[in-house]
């Protein structure tokens, strides 16, 4: 069996990695030590915005206002798809209780953080979604304080339709504040706000790059690179779909990789020939953005067998994984490193991107090969308590005087010795190693 290139990417996410870590930790440094103030001088030269920070009650009902009611009704079909996904989700964290030996009862606990920071990009585009994903599952998995933190357009503020996917999927505060700044203020608790326990949600390289330094001090979903999709197809297939579907993830950005993975040349050669005229057919920007996607990270990859296909697929470890294929039943239980899976024609990574309900936060880079995306999980403190009878610390007890002194660990081991002494002091233990 073999693979072959029928178009190989000449660049890769890390090909123009530019070094962003110096000026994103001196910003930092900056607004820790100033506070407000710095951060409000940071916005003002990058966001240019002059109006509130903390939106108010009526700036939020005004923003609202400006919504039209078809997008509304959009934004809230999203919202009840994402929310009814996390809270199915949220079903499978079970606090436990079992008795270890007789008398030892340890347990699981699941505690939601405090305060979730949710930033939603702005910019070029206004991403409604991210909103949605974001907020939504953060007020399901229990979160008592939600920040909700885009960034401003210089005279309008943040987007309309960002205010109100926000403020209805539960936000409790709403920033107009962009990229470091914005996740400084939530991680520093600027401007009166409770510290942010957890900063989520997508940003460009400066924003993922501060998530990346402050991490530690507050928990993040994941250290996020461009966005990436891959699509398994065989003969079966619909190369003018594949090709659409490959065109509206490479929009995301210049450097966004899309990969088709096919034991079918024909298929393949299809697909190649209708992606420059889809490519060109889009608005200016989404073009351009498209236009380098394709020519510099895309690869069409023609394998022998399905099986191939599937080790090839699990190898570069997809954000987005589509399968337009025959026995969808097969590539389900045969592919293992994704971040998230659509399966058939019927569906697509813009529906997951948008409105289907699973989330659209998901790992790059090849990070699915170890972990998933953003889900209530991530809100969720998975801890553990234990509660013990006299009786049940003894055999604890010796073994973990012995185990300790073994170790080298004295204070662990009399921390054992005490114990046993005070509940059985009429019986003698041979707590020394050998």
């Amino acid at each position: 069996m073999s693979i072959t290139y029928l178009k190989k990417a000449t660049l890769t996410s890390k090909s123009d990695a530019n070094d962003v870590s110096d000026i994103v930790q001196n910003i930092l440094d900056d607004i820790e030590a100033g506070g407000d103030a710095a951060a409000l001088s940071y916005a003002a030269r990058f966001d240019q915005y002059k109006g509130n920070v903390i939106l108010t009650k009526e700036e939020i009902e005004a923003a609202i206002a400006l919504v039209p009611d078809r997008l509304k009704r959009d934004i809230d079909f999203a919202h009840d798809n994402v929310k009814r996904f996390a809270e199915a989700q949220k079903t499978t964290l079970q606090d436990i209780e079992v008795e270890i030996i007789p008398g030892l009862v340890a347990g699981q606990k699941s505690i939601p953080v405090h305060t979730a920071g949710c930033y939603i990009p702005g910019g070029r585009y206004s991403h409604i979604a991210s909103a949605i994903m974001t907020v939504t599952t953060a007020r399901v998995a229990g979160c008592e304080r939600i920040i909700a933190c885009s960034p401003p357009r210089p005279e309008d503020g943040v987007a309309p339709a960002i205010v109100y996917a926000a403020y209805k999927s539960g936000a409790d505060t709403i920033m107009a504040m962009g990229g470091v700044q914005g996740v400084a203020a939530m991680t520093f608790g600027l401007f009166d706000l409770p510290k942010a326990n957890i900063l989520v949600g997508p940003g460009n390289q400066f924003v993922a790059e501060a998530k990346r330094i402050l991490f530690g001090r507050v928990g993040i979903d994941m250290i996020a690179g461009p966005t990436d999709s891959l699509i398994l197809a065989d003969k079966t297939a619909d190369p003018k779909v594949i090709a659409v579907d490959l065109v509206s993830q490479a929009e995301h950005g210049y450097n966004s990789p899309v990969w088709l993975v096919t034991d079918s040349q024909m298929i393949a050669e299809e697909v190649m020939k209708h992606v420059p005229d889809l490519i060109d057919d889009l608005p200016e920007l989404n073009r351009d953005n498209a236009a380098a996607a394709w020519r510099d990270y895309a690869e069409v990859i023609l394998c022998d067998t399905k099986e191939e296909m599937a080790r090839t697929s699990d190898r570069y470890a997809p954000e987005h994984l589509t399968v337009q294929a025959e026995n969808l039943d097969w590539w389900r239980n045969r592919l293992t490193c994704y971040g998230s899976l659509f399966l058939g024609e019927e569906t697509t990574v813009s529906y997951g991107d948008k409105a289907s309900g699973t989330n659209h936060v998901l790992p790059t880079s090849g990070a699915a090969s170890y972990t998933g995306g953003l889900s209530v999980h991530k809100y969720m403190k998975i801890v553990t308590w234990q509660q013990s009878t006299k009786e049940a610390s003894k055999r604890i007890g010796e073994a973990t005087a012995r185990i300790s002194r073994l170790e080298g660990m004295e204070g662990h081991a009399r921390a054992a010795d005490v114990r046993l002494a005070k509940y059985f002091p009429d019986e003698v233990f041979d707590l020394t190693v050998g």
